[in-house]
């Protein structure tokens, strides 16, 4: 299920030409939206840690591959040659780069869209959480609009497209502050 979602949202993305930066792996989740984006024609930037190069490469690369020092010089390429931002199903790693990218915006860093691809409900437990953090005012009501979310590629991509920056942000900190 989480495959076919994947290779659906790497199809959707290529028939748009969207190009897909990520971390740079061709095994798991990432590996066949990179794989399908890069079959379908759209250009594929992959960023990886050196150390994680034996972990997260099996075969050839996909597209273009920059190998970087360390997880914070990964993650903040990603973002700074992103347009978007969007989590799949995932584990510890997926969430660390949804919270890093999810802060930058309550920050002011960064005002890209980020959207969660609800596969099966997957992200549900953690929306309510959100919604729980907001009741208990740990979250400001705005923030919870940094965040876009749908079940299906192609209404992913249609709700990133149409994003505009939450009102009320405040520009807290710079790219180089991070």
């Amino acid at each position: 299920m989480y495959s076919d979602a994947a290779v659906a949202l790497g199809r959707a993305m290529a028939q748009r030409q969207i190009g897909l930066v990520y971390g740079g792996g061709s095994v798991g989740l990432m590996g066949a939206v990179a794989r399908t984006v890069a079959d379908g024609g759209a250009p594929v930037k992959g960023i990886i840690p050196r150390a994680l190069q034996p972990r997260e490469l099996a075969g050839e690369t996909i597209g273009e591959l920059h190998v970087v020092d360390s997880m914070h010089e990964r993650k903040l390429l990603m973002a700074r040659h992103a347009d978007a931002f969007i989590a799949m199903p995932g584990g510890f790693g997926t969430m660390d780069e949804l919270f890093e990218v999810v802060t930058w915006g309550q920050l002011g860093i960064q005002r890209k869209a980020i959207g969660l691809l609800n596969v099966d409900g997957y992200w549900d437990p953690m929306l309510a959480w959100i919604e729980h953090a907001l009741d208990e005012q740990f979250i400001r009501p705005h923030h919870r609009n940094l965040i876009v979310v749908a079940d299906e590629p192609v209404a992913l991509l249609d709700l990133l497209a149409q994003h505009e920056p939450p009102a009320g942000l405040t520009k807290w900190l710079a790219w180089d502050q991070t």
